[in-house]
């Protein structure tokens, strides 16, 4: 196929790529501060439009579930931007009450369209509501909390911490339900659960990916993966499963071309 987005390429590095969960189209957004859309009709592949955020390299952009919103945070920023598509608005966010972070970078939208979780510094983890985009609850993990998941019933949330660690909470309490030691984790990297809720995939610096099944990560407090992936030489930075549960890609954004999918 031609790159999806080959009627503009970023000049600066790729940080977000993601297609639309409704229309053939796909964004990417990076470090030279611009939001792109296009097109994916394989021939062609046209642009539809780029909006550009000044002085606000791009960290991680998402569409919002029901595709109606980019939500996009920075490398050095306390604030971010929702881009309305429908309007073709761009809302800067600057200050969200309740939280204390100097940086906001990495997050995640519930499946159900609820929720945006914020991760901030020294474990703490921020619920916010969609659509008022205000604070809800905090909670804490112990250490560093690195990654995060929602599961496909946006009922619980793992967090996984720099430590090695997994925090399963209740997003409805906001209450730790259980917690389990990743196999031979030094430090927590990347996570992701099925849309089947049968599998938690957990990456590590070492570039194991351990793969567990959700039922024994619930109960037990030092579970055995069903299986250990240790293509990765590399830090897995990336891991997700296609939306039938059948594969998984594990990628390690450290070398090039270490994209593996079992």
């Amino acid at each position: 196929c031609l790159p999806a987005n080959q009627e503009r390429f970023a000049n600066g590095k790729l940080v977000t790529v993601q297609f639309h969960p409704s229309a053939q189209v796909v964004m990417t957004a990076g470090h030279d501060r611009s939001v792109s859309l296009f097109q994916v009709d394989g021939i062609k592949n046209p642009k539809i439009q780029s909006i550009y955020l000044e002085s606000f390299p791009i960290y991680k952009a998402r569409f919002s579930v029901d595709g109606e919103q980019v939500i996009a945070t920075g490398t050095h920023h306390s604030m971010f931007f929702v881009y309305d598509m429908m309007a073709g608005n761009i809302i800067p966010i600057p200050k969200v009450r309740g939280v204390e972070e100097k940086f906001l970078r990495n997050f995640e939208l519930s499946p159900d369209g609820s929720f945006m979780l914020l991760t901030g510094t020294s474990g703490y983890l921020h619920l916010l509501s969609m659509k008022t985009k205000e604070l809800i609850s905090t909670m804490k993990v112990n250490g560093r909390c690195t990654a995060t998941a929602f599961t496909p019933d946006s009922r619980k949330i793992y967090s996984y911490s720099k430590e090695g660690e997994v925090f399963i909470w209740d997003v409805r309490s906001r209450k730790c339900l259980h917690r389990f030691e990743d196999e031979g984790s030094l430090e927590g990297k990347c996570i992701a659960i099925s849309k089947n809720n049968q599998y938690v995939a957990c990456g590590s610096s070492s570039g194991v990916v351990n793969l567990y099944t959700t039922d024994v990560c619930l109960k037990e407090n030092h579970p055995k993966p069903v299986k250990a992936i240790m293509n990765l030489v590399t830090s897995a930075t990336c891991v997700t499963f296609n939306p039938t549960t059948e594969i998984l890609a594990v990628a390690s954004r450290d070398t090039d071309e270490a994209v593996k999918l079992v």
